[in-house]
């Protein structure tokens, strides 16, 4: 009896973490989810397209229609060509052309940037791969100051665990000013926001690059929130 107890209270535990969890993507339609005609459903997947004909002129965004504050959230991705990133805590400066401003956890085709945190119009690269960085006030708002406080890796070493054209884990930790964005497993950057102008909550988004054609692909949208 005694182990039977045990047994549906850890189930009863087990029941209240998942429901703590919320799967942002339905892998069926962008239900929940607004942007331009870029965005679509394919193969089960959120996939974000631009071709030679069909261009984007700027930075684009798939928006959620929620929040975040602090939070947890991981995903699966895969892009082939061009850049990408998962917004978060940011701003909506352009309800037309859906453009975001603020935290972004990047990911890409290439080998520089995957991992990085970079703030979208606003103060640029605040952490490269494998950085530990204090971001302290600066003369001016826009123009902060980074300390390195430390390392999380080499950078090609962490790009060496990142599978070129082919799915990704990407997992964005986010916790008061603390920040922290994990591929694969891997950690690449650990950031503590001093400043006033680093945001505490605000909107989550799907980035779509402009510049030569591109394709990215996201699923598995798991959202926990941190009380």
């Amino acid at each position: 009896m005694k182990l039977l107890t045990s047994f549906l209270a850890l189930a009863a535990l087990c029941a209240s973490v998942s429901a703590e969890d919320k799967n942002l993507f339905n892998g069926k339609d962008l239900a929940g989810w607004k942007g331009l005609d870029f965005w679509s459903v394919e193969d089960g997947c959120i996939t974000g397209r631009t071709t030679k004909e069909k261009p984007t002129k700027g930075n684009t965004f798939l928006v959620w229609e929620g929040e975040v504050a602090d939070f947890e959230l991981t995903f699966q991705y895969k892009i082939v060509g061009g850049n990408s990133g998962v917004q978060y805590r940011s701003k909506l400066v352009d309800a037309k052309g859906f453009v975001i401003s603020g935290y972004q956890g990047d990911f890409e085709a290439g080998k520089t940037y995957s991992g990085i945190l970079y703030e979208e119009r606003g103060r640029g690269i605040l952490a490269k791969r494998g950085e530990k960085v204090v971001i302290k006030e600066g003369k001016e708002a826009n123009k902060p100051k980074i300390e390195v406080t430390g390392s999380l890796g080499k950078t090609d070493e962490i790009q060496a665990k990142i599978k070129a054209g082919d799915w990704n884990e990407y997992r964005v930790v986010a916790k008061g000013g603390h920040l922290q964005h994990f591929i694969n497993g891997v950690q690449t950057v650990d950031v503590t926001d001093e400043t006033a102008v680093g945001a505490k909550k605000g909107l989550l988004a799907l980035q779509l690059h402009a510049g030569p054609p591109m394709v990215v692909q996201v699923k598995d949208i798991v959202l926990k929130e941190i009380k």
